[in-house]
């Protein structure tokens, strides 16, 4: 029960996160991309291949905890729901090239964070 828990207090946080990170690239970067969900997506992607893979590689994350950061707090954090949702919409109301764009930086972005994420991994934990 207390797995339970701690995963939906994650995931809260991690929903807080990317709402919090969404509002501060709103006003920061401006609304014509959609800038909040391509961070915390990328974001995302970096930690959850970092964890997962300190988590394979060594006993430094417990299961419960690894649990907890990658289902709770990242599930929370990462929105690809929210990516197609915002990317339909571009290709409606925008055109075509917006919203391929979203998507070709989006996929690209992700595929090397989560490859740095593993890289990281590696530096913190020598195999």
């Amino acid at each position: 029960m207390i797995r339970v828990l701690l995963i939906g207090v994650a995931g809260a946080l991690g929903t807080l996160s990317r709402y919090g990170v969404g509002l501060w690239a709103g006003k920061a970067l401006g609304t014509s991309f959609p800038y909040g969900t391509f961070i915390v997506n990328v974001a995302g992607c970096f930690l959850i291949a970092l964890v997962a893979q300190i988590a394979v590689s060594t006993t430094l994350i417990p299961p419960t905890m690894r649990l907890t950061l990658t289902t709770g707090f990242m599930g929370g954090l990462t929105t690809y729901s929210s990516f197609n949702y915002e990317t339909t919409a571009l290709l409606r109301d925008r055109g075509w090239a917006i919203g391929l764009t979203n998507v070709g930086v989006t996929l690209v972005a992700c595929f090397v964070a989560g490859l740095l994420g593993l890289m990281a991994a590696k530096l913190f934990v020598a195999e």
